[in-house]
């Protein structure tokens, strides 16, 4: 592709250089080869035009900088007051592919759930469709890593294209504080928008909530264009801010949940393994049989369902899609159910709202005691850790602290942390005896949650990643103790 083509109709005319052929981009110079642009951004570490000289020699034919960098070299250079927005348009542009419908969801919670129901919910409406985002890319062909909840938008925009190559129409994906805030969705032409909640997480990088939550409206303020779909959890609290952006936007709106105008959540019974639904939509009255466990859970699946009806979905045939869903991989998943009756779920909540929404949604279903394995990250959010004791303390009948990737931290510290704010505990530093022991302290009735890693298989510690999945510790432990997992 020409960089005249490549730059777009909004910038300037390129004095020189407009027929330039471009065979690539990237912003890792290390991954420059003759032809690519280099896009020199700037970072909160390391400054990106350090790197121009290496990708001069390895063959850059254009360069991409930030307004007033100054440089000066043989080749085209774009100097943009935005060049990481600006590489999100010319990856779009250059790959040039993307599955004709694309609905993004955003919140602190519950983005993996709400992604993988609605390519759950397309795929029984007989639609190909594919998700992407924690859990990499889920399709009908099968899945495959990303390695980040949100790609940079280059690998992106290469994910989308073959997506489109391979025949898929509908497109879930999950949207990132981090995406947001770095611009990687900006080429994505998104036909609907979902928001589920927002609570604090992500403290070591953003610099405020306000910064967090400003992240978050993006997705509906500057990525979505005017007129397009916005699903939004009308029980969340920050609700109204989303609403508001969205009516000056042009959005058509359907909020969900007990406050819902668009998808009303009337009731929700818990039952054995699941929760029966009253909902009203458009006017007629549904009854959901949902086999998910916790009020969250129903939730997601509310605002699941408006992203599939926001784009077209018979309302009649979505709800009762929503009767064979299956929870995603490390979201309130049960692990194990013991012969004496008890279950072990596994989540991800590694957050204290996270934390506290999976304690209350399960209670109802402990007959007997409720128990919580759990501990909090290194190298992060120091000052969740006694929130998150708190709650335990507080939620839990058991509660058990151990570690979750306690990076370059004493792990000692950090479980004495939380510790302090739930002196009731166990501890118990290695995480699979931690949940072995929990495990064997169950009697009929009980439920226990090991929380904070869901998904994942490896435990950092130091600069080192250990291979470790709750689900094998989970599986190990019951057949020791004569269970099924």
């Amino acid at each position: 592709m020409q960089l005249a083509a490549l730059m777009g109709s909004d910038l300037p005319a390129l004095p020189m250089g407009g027929a330039t052929e471009i065979r690539g981009l990237t912003a890792d110079s290390r991954a420059v080869k003759p032809g690519f642009l280099f896009a020199a951004l700037p970072g909160t570490k390391v400054d990106g035009s350090r790197f121009i000289p290496q990708a001069l020699a390895q063959g850059a034919a254009a360069l991409l900088v930030p307004q007033g960098a100054g440089v000066e070299v043989g080749v085209p250079v774009i100097a943009v007051r935005n060049p990481r927005r600006r590489l999100a348009l010319m990856a779009a542009r250059f790959f040039g592919k993307q599955p004709g419908i694309v609905a993004a969801v955003t919140g602190t919670n519950g983005k993996t759930s709400v992604a993988t129901f609605v390519r759950q919910i397309w795929a029984a409406l007989g639609i190909e469709a594919a998700s992407l985002g924690t859990l990499g890319i889920e399709s009908a062909g099968g899945a495959r890593e990303l390695g980040f909840t949100t790609p940079d938008p280059v690998a992106l925009q290469a994910e989308l294209a073959a997506l489109a190559d391979e025949g898929v129409t509908h497109l879930a994906m999950e949207a990132s504080s981090h995406g947001l805030a770095q611009y990687r969705l900006d080429g994505v032409k998104l036909a609907a928008a979902g928001f589920t909640n927002i609570t604090r997480d992500h403290m070591d990088y953003h610099t405020s909530f306000d910064d967090y939550l400003y992240a978050k409206l993006r997705l509906f303020g500057e990525v979505m264009g005017p007129g397009g779909v916005a699903v939004i959890n009308a029980d969340s609290a920050q609700a109204a801010e989303f609403e508001a952006l969205c009516w000056a936007r042009g959005h058509r709106i359907i909020s969900v949940g007990r406050k819902g105008r668009g998808i009303c959540l009337i009731a929700a019974r818990p039952t054995a393994r699941g929760q029966a639904l009253e909902l009203v939509h458009g006017g007629a009255n549904y009854e959901v049989q949902l086999p998910l466990v916790g009020a969250f859970q129903a939730s997601n699946a509310l605002v699941a369902a408006g992203l599939v009806i926001g784009c077209g979905g018979a309302a009649s045939r979505v709800f009762e899609a929503l009767e064979n869903l299956k929870g995603a991989r490390g979201r309130m998943e049960e692990a194990a159910h013991l012969p004496n009756g008890a279950s072990v779920y596994i989540d991800y909540a590694h957050t204290p709202d996270a934390l506290e929404n999976m304690l209350e949604a399960m209670r109802p279903h402990a007959t007997g005691k409720l128990a919580v394995v759990f501990g909090c990250g290194g190298d992060r959010d120091a000052g969740k850790r006694s929130q998150m004791g708190e709650i335990a303390a507080r939620l839990a009948d058991t509660v058990y602290v151990t570690d979750d990737n306690p990076r370059s931290e004493a792990a000692a510290a950090i479980r004495a942390a939380i510790l302090k704010a739930c002196p009731g505990a166990t501890e118990i530093g290695d995480r699979a005896a931690a949940v072995e022991t929990a495990m064997r302290a169950l009697q009929s009735g009980d439920v226990l949650v090991v929380a904070g890693k869901g998904h994942e298989t490896g435990q950092t510690v130091g600069d080192k990643v250990i291979p470790f999945s709750d689900h094998d510790a989970v599986a190990a432990a019951a057949k020791k103790i004569g269970g099924g997992a």
